[in-house]
């Protein structure tokens, strides 16, 4: 069990009932392992001086993001705005040439990578090296993705889709791997069409199980209710992807503060649930769950 979940207990689930209507908290929601690694190793390297930047956001969330600055925890876009001081790995990773180019200018440098996203990329790298065609199932333009591809020496293929992957062409050895927040359901449909392009394919499932954990419970919780609430950034693939599901499942919105909750949407409600990315600080949470127990 990731431990880096909030979980309630069906025995002592969030529920409020105020006028016939219930405000549900999902069972698993909120920051993962990783994210709360990386958000703590930030505030460790925090400096006041603003010589502590990670490279890139730490996390897809632009509320938590602005929280660390004022922190003292800076965000630079690249190495080459840094003359010194100490530059921090956000969670989703980045190539080999980075800690090279950090090492050459001189800069300390701590790794905030999550570890299932280093599993990942060090599983890209071990295939390329075996000889195998790498493929990785994910998003192209998702920072994690594209730190896989990198420890692939850009060897890898990036694939999307089950169109992308049926016009992928046959090869002797075919390694997958996946990016750590993409949909099981879509990895494996995903994976049913490669299977024909080798006699020789090796798949590394490296989704996160905190990834499983809150799909299966918001969409538990979909079911159950009127209209699902999900909570992150609107960057966060993993928060779009929970709302991707939930609406398949009941009236769905995707919000990343409280400030965007309309009293509108509870008209005819009976049951709210609320679930969130995993890059979502509990308070941000909590403000959601508060604001509809006060509207109910």
């Amino acid at each position: 069990m990731d431990r880096g979940c909030l979980r309630v207990g069906a025995e002592n689930r969030y529920t409020l009932l105020v006028r016939s209507m219930e405000v549900i908290l999902a069972e698993y929601l909120g920051f993962c392992y990783g994210v709360k690694r990386a958000i703590e190793i930030a505030r460790e390297n925090a400096s006041p001086d603003g010589t502590s930047s990670t490279l890139g956001p730490i996390i897809h969330n632009p509320q938590m993001v602005e929280r660390l600055k004022n922190e003292g925890v800076g965000t630079v876009a690249s190495l080459g705005e840094m003359e010194d001081g100490l530059v921090i790995i956000r969670s989703h990773g980045v190539g080999p040439k980075v800690y090279e180019e950090a090492e050459s200018r001189g800069l300390e440098l701590v790794d905030a990578t999550c570890p299932h996203v280093k599993k990942a990329q060090l599983s890209a790298k071990l295939l390329s090296e075996e000889g195998y065609t790498v493929v990785i199932v994910g998003e192209k333009e998702h920072p994690e993705v594209k730190s896989i591809f990198e420890w692939t020496q850009h060897g890898a293929r990036i694939i999307e889709t089950e169109e992308e992957a049926d016009a992928l062409p046959k090869c002797g050895k075919l390694g997958v791997v996946c990016q750590t927040t993409f949909s099981s359901d879509r990895f494996r449909s995903i994976v049913s069409c490669l299977l024909e392009k080798s006699r020789d394919i090796k798949i590394l499932r490296t989704i996160c199980t905190a990834t499983d954990m809150r799909q299966t419970a918001a969409l538990e919780l979909a079911e159950k209710v009127d209209m699902m609430l999900v909570v992150g950034g609107k960057n966060s693939a993993n928060t779009t992807r929970l709302a991707q599901l939930c609406a398949t499942k009941c009236r769905t919105y995707h919000i990343e503060t409280v400030a965007e909750l309309r009293d509108e949407w509870m008209n005819n409600v009976n049951k709210i649930g609320i679930t969130a990315g995993a890059s979502t600080p509990d308070w941000i949470i909590k403000e959601v769950y508060k604001q509809c127990q006060s509207r109910a």
